[in-house]
């Protein structure tokens, strides 16, 4: 039997189990895959090994500091030295990322023109260079100076919090940092109040239930509905978890995306993320 697993901290309310174990039930395949909290990133690879894995996922927030791990970095994850997903070949780990692609689908065929990134770790980085591969202006804004300065090497405007210009508009505000997790807004209210007024698009990478970024946002369109205007377009990360799973599945399994996706989207449509 191949052994598969997500891991990150916290872990208890990753979906990618279901999602995979449907894959692997639909297609006759003999695997499993699991939850792994992981304290820390120590001997990570001694880890890996000793649970029998043949791949695995990662998230927040060792996307960045499981890298160091990998005999072999491949695709958009060696441009951003941050992975979330790990294939087994023989004695080599593979690291890949499918992030960008899980992101990208969700607003493939939106007119998008500039975005702000709030949060610097590995998933801003991978949906800033996505995004800038399809001609979209990114700017990042962090709490604190640390992770900008990989953005600013590679030609992205960068900001702390209490710098972003408030008076720009921006048609996509993306929420990468955990503070969803947290149950708390990345930065202030009224700021993101502010924000929220002139965009046209928020998304939050986290799925399952309601946040406080996107609650935000909801109440900016009922302000909207009274002014009969535009209503910001509301996405959490549901569909980014899918899409990047169908991505790093096929990779696991050495299976066509086209194969993966059919079963991982009834099993998405029954669950309801």
């Amino acid at each position: 039997m191949k052994l598969f697993a997500v891991f990150g901290n916290p872990i208890n309310h990753s979906k990618s189990p279901i999602l995979h174990n449907f894959v692997f039930y639909k297609l006759g395949i003999d695997a499993r895959y699991i939850r792994y909290l992981l304290e820390s990133s120590d001997n990570f690879r001694d880890l890996f090994f000793s649970l029998g894995l043949n791949g695995a996922n990662i998230t927040l927030p060792y996307k960045e500091s499981l890298v160091k791990y990998c005999d072999e970095i491949r695709g958009i994850a060696k441009n951003i030295g941050a992975i979330n997903t790990i294939v087994r070949e023989d004695s080599n780990l593979i690291g890949y990322n499918t992030d960008g692609i899980g992101f990208y689908k969700n607003i493939e065929n939106e007119n998008i023109k500039n975005a702000l990134i709030l949060g610097a770790g590995g998933s801003a980085r991978v949906i800033a260079f996505v995004l800038r591969q399809h001609n979209i202006n990114v700017n990042i804004a962090n709490r604190n100076s640390k992770n900008l300065d990989f953005f600013h090497n590679n030609g992205f405007k960068v900001c702390l919090n209490n710098e972003i210009v408030y008076n720009e508009s921006f048609d996509i505000i993306i929420n990468a940092t955990s503070s969803s997790i947290n149950d708390s807004l990345p930065i202030p209210r009224n700021n993101l109040e502010n924000l929220f007024s002139k965009t046209n698009i928020a998304f939050d990478l986290m799925y399952g239930r309601e946040c406080r970024f996107l609650e935000l946002a909801k109440i900016e369109n009922l302000k909207r509905n009274n002014l009969k205007t535009q209503n910001i377009k509301i996405i959490d990360g549901s569909k980014m978890l899918l899409y990047q799973a169908i991505s790093a599945s096929s990779l696991f399994l050495n299976i066509e995306e086209n194969i993966i996706a059919k079963p991982m989207k009834e099993m998405y449509s029954i669950i309801n993320l």
